[in-house]
């Protein structure tokens, strides 16, 4: 598992779970590499590390990608390059396989079966044996990403339908894939049968939209029509996709942190709004981790829906007391004096007038390694704050993700080693308290049965072959420990 690159310096890095990927693809519009580019432009928050776009004008496949922001790599000249009614496009951040533009997706080739391209969110947990195997076999890899190997399987499949070919490819691969598969101007999208990451259909008129998030429909006025359901595969044409195979009965496994983190708040995920899912996280925590205070305040951007849920429910006032620079490049210069605690100040700053003589109430979605929350607190202490109390609107992050989520490795990760009152000595805050796992799902109208919560609980529903999602018994979330 790749791992992601942080400003600032290296304490500051891997303190955060990172997007995984987007995709978004278009059948049917004159405009269709268009329409995906802005599609990519809504889904940015899912990768930020590259992005393609691979179109078909009946003749060719042509294809542009490279490293960096959606808005940076395609310009006028760069859409009208690729003409065609059908485009498919990617947003990524490397979950598996190494940051270099040669994993840039949509990953694509000239088959006897046609011209093949193919964007994934997710990860194969058994890449690494497919790849094996495929090599065996006589298959050359470009890349070292694991979305490859779905190409390669399609390519060699000796199936006679495409159709059938992909049904082949997609059983060989367990994990997480939510896919979109363009072939000669045919577009097919596919979910893994456990449903980890979101995948959903929307129309413009005649023309077929699919994307990870429904925020990509509403930028290009498109409505959502439905999800893909787990285990589903589809053609999009004509009135109606057209199910190649319909969706599994379960079990599920969603993945709860596309509510907690990842998706975009203006978002349906899994058929349920997320500004909604985080407010009411945010209640549930006040109502189970209670603390006098004066106000509340959320790390900007995530934790503040959860942190309006937490003044919503214990009647403490909400109040910016933070505030993200939005314009920090991938790159800056430091300066020659080291300046304590730079990466976290360059990015995030306290609001003195806001916390200064009060007793705060700090709200955040997630602690990875704690490095990041211990300097914020540092932060509002030193703008004056007299008592920071430090609440998380998720369980204790346990384990790493293997279904497409970039996470340090177990060892690492502070909650997997420490106690919460370790972890509020490290912190340095007055006091912590996590949501526990059976409040979160509380939280959700979806049954908690079809939610994967392995990085909270060590559960994990699809092993890897060669053992690394190892099994644990863990809960460190059951008591709010203060300070002393």
């Amino acid at each position: 598992m790749a791992r992601w690159r942080k400003l600032g310096d290296p304490s500051d890095r891997d303190d955060r779970f990172h997007d995984e990927c987007g995709v978004c693809a278009v059948w049917g519009h004159a405009d269709a590499a268009n329409l995906v580019y802005l599609g990519l432009y809504a889904l940015q928050h899912r990768g930020q590390e590259s992005a393609g776009i691979a179109s078909f004008d009946g003749d060719e496949l042509r294809h542009h990608k490279a490293m960096g922001y959606v808005a940076d790599i395609f310009d006028r000249e760069t859409l009208r390059r690729l003409p065609g009614l059908v485009a498919v496009g990617h947003v990524r951040y490397s979950t598996a396989g190494d940051s270099s533009l040669v994993n840039a997706q949509p990953v694509f080739a000239n088959t006897h079966r046609g011209r093949l391209a193919v964007a994934h969110n997710g990860n194969l947990v058994n890449a690494q044996q497919l790849r094996r195997r495929l090599e065996r076999d006589g298959a050359i890899f470009q890349s070292s990403s694991d979305s490859e190997v779905f190409l390669h399987l399609l390519a060699r499949s000796r199936a006679a339908r495409f159709e059938d070919a992909l049904l082949e490819a997609l059983d060989a691969g367990r994990g997480a894939y939510s896919m979109v598969v363009m072939v000669d101007g045919r577009l097919f999208a596919a979910r893994d049968p456990h449903g980890f990451r979101p995948l959903v259909l929307g129309r413009l008129g005649e023309s077929w939209i699919v994307a990870s998030e429904t925020c990509a429909f509403d930028l290009i006025e498109a409505r959502e029509v439905r999800e893909v359901g787990p285990g589903e595969v589809v053609e999009l044409w004509g009135e109606e996709p057209w199910v190649i195979r319909p969706a599994s009965p379960g079990p599920f496994s969603h993945c709860v942190f596309e509510h907690i983190y990842f998706a975009r708040p203006d978002s349906r995920v899994f058929g349920e709004d997320v500004q909604a899912v985080r407010l009411e996280l945010g209640r549930q925590l006040a109502r189970e981790r209670p603390v006098p205070a004066d106000v509340v305040v959320g790390v900007p951007d995530s934790g503040i829906p959860a942190a309006l849920g937490y003044a919503h429910a214990s009647g403490v006032p909400f109040a910016l007391g933070m505030v993200r620079n939005h314009y920090v490049g991938r790159t800056f210069i430091e300066p020659r004096q080291s300046i304590r605690h730079f990466g976290v100040k360059i990015k995030l700053n306290a609001v003195r007038s806001v916390v200064a003589g009060r007793r705060v109430v700090l709200v955040d979605d997630s602690i990875v390694r704690g490095t990041t929350s211990r300097k914020i607190v540092t932060m509002l202490r030193h703008a004056g704050a007299t008592e920071v109390h430090l609440r998380i609107s998720s369980p204790p992050t346990i384990g790493p993700c293997f279904y497409g989520i970039d996470t340090p490795e177990r060892r690492e990760l502070i909650a997997s080693s420490q106690s919460v009152e370790q972890i509020r000595a490290f912190v340095g805050a007055d006091s912590l308290g996590y949501l526990t796992e059976n409040g979160m799902l509380a939280c959700l109208r979806t049954p908690a049965e079809h939610f994967c919560t392995a990085c909270f609980s060590g559960r994990y529903p699809v092993l890897d072959p060669d053992g690394a999602a190892e099994v644990v018994d863990t809960d460190r979330s059951s008591a709010i420990i203060p300070g002393p």
